[in-house]
C-alpha cells in the first residue's frame, strides 16, 4: 500500500508540471474584452513626442493583438465632449466608467509615460524610457490588467556629437520595446481567437 501511495503521489506530481495552454493570469474578461479605448497619455516625463508615439504604437499593437481599432480622432473628440461638460475639467483623469457611457466600449486603457530621457556624456548617450499601463472595466471601474515596462539603450560613439545621433536613433525603437513587452502579458483579443 504504501508504494502505490508513492506511486500515485509521484503521477500527480508529474501531472502538474506539464505546459499550460494558457497563462494562469489570464483572467476572465478576455473573453468579455472587445473595444478598448486608449486614453491619452499621462505624459509625467514631459516629452510630448514620446507620449503620442506611445499612444500611437500601443493602439497600432492592440489591433494586431485581436481588438479593434477606435481611431484616436475619434476617441480625442468624444473626450473633448465629456471635459466640457465637466466642471472637474483638465484636473485628473475621467472614469473608466464615463468613458464606457460614452464610447460604449467594454474596457478603458490608461497608460503613464513615467520616464524618457537622454543623458549625454562625453563618448556616451543612455536613452531611458518607462511607462505604465492599466486596462480598467468601463462598467465597474476595475483593475483587469497593468504593468510597467521599462528600457534603457547604451549608445556609445567616436565623438558626442556621434553617440547624440545614435540616442535619437534608438529613441522610437526604445518605445517600440516598451510597447511589445506590454503586449507580451496582455492576453489576446477576440479577433484573435
Amino acid at each position: 500500500m504504501g508504494k502505490r501511495a508513492v506511486l500515485l503521489g509521484i503521477v500527480f506530481l508529474l501531472a502538474g508540471c506539464g505546459f499550460r495552454t494558457t497563462p494562469a493570469t489570464v483572467p476572465e474578461y478576455a473573453k468579455k474584452t472587445r473595444l478598448i479605448v486608449l486614453m491619452p497619455v499621462d505624459d509625467k516625463a514631459n516629452d510630448k513626442t514620446a507620449a503620442r508615439m506611445l499612444r500611437e504604437k500601443m493602439l497600432q499593437e492592440l489591433y494586431y493583438k485581436g481588438y479593434p481599432k477606435i481611431p484616436l480622432d475619434l476617441i480625442d473628440a468624444q473626450l473633448l465632449k465629456l471635459d466640457q461638460g465637466n466642471n472637474n475639467a483638465g484636473k485628473g483623469k475621467i472614469t473608466a466608467q464615463a468613458v464606457g457611457d460614452l464610447l460604449r466600449v467594454d474596457a478603458v486603457m490608461y497608460c503613464t509615460l513615467s520616464k524618457s530621457s537622454t543623458s549625454l556624456h562625453f563618448l556616451y548617450a543612455p536613452t531611458s524610457i518607462s511607462a505604465v499601463c492599466e486596462l480598467r472595466s468601463a462598467g465597474t471601474g476595475e483593475i483587469l490588467w497593468q504593468a510597467s515596462n521599462g528600457v534603457e539603450e547604451r549608445n556609445f560613439g567616436y565623438s558626442r556629437y556621434d553617440a547624440q545621433r545614435k540616442a535619437v536613433q534608438v529613441y522610437e525603437a526604445a518605445i517600440q520595446k516598451v510597447v511589445n513587452r506590454f503586449m507580451e502579458t496582455l492576453p489576446d483579443g477576440p479577433d484573435l481567437s
